[in-house]
C-alpha cells in the first residue's frame, strides 16, 4: 500500500471528475507535497479530501472529507 492512502488533504485545484484530474496537497513525510488527484464526481478548489487509493506515481484516488476543515 502506498503512504499516501489514508492520509486528509484539500483541493488545490479543482477536480473535474472522473478521467479529468485535480491536484491536491497532503502532509507526507514531513511537509506537504501537491499529488493529481482523481474522484468519480467533481470536487471543488479548498474542499477536505481523503485518499483511498495511488495510481503509482504522484497520482492518487480521493473521494471528499466531511471531517476536514479548509485551510486557513
Amino acid at each position: 500500500m502506498a503512504e499516501e492512502v489514508g492520509k486528509l488533504g484539500h483541493v488545490v485545484t479543482r477536480i473535474r471528475g472522473g478521467a479529468q484530474p485535480g491536484e491536491v496537497r497532503i502532509a507526507i513525510r514531513g511537509s506537504s507535497e501537491v499529488y493529481l488527484a482523481y474522484s468519480d464526481a467533481p470536487i471543488e478548489q479548498s474542499s477536505p479530501v481523503l485518499v483511498i487509493g495511488s495510481r503509482g506515481g504522484r497520482e492518487l484516488d480521493v473521494v471528499p472529507w466531511a471531517g476536514l476543515a479548509p485551510p486557513t
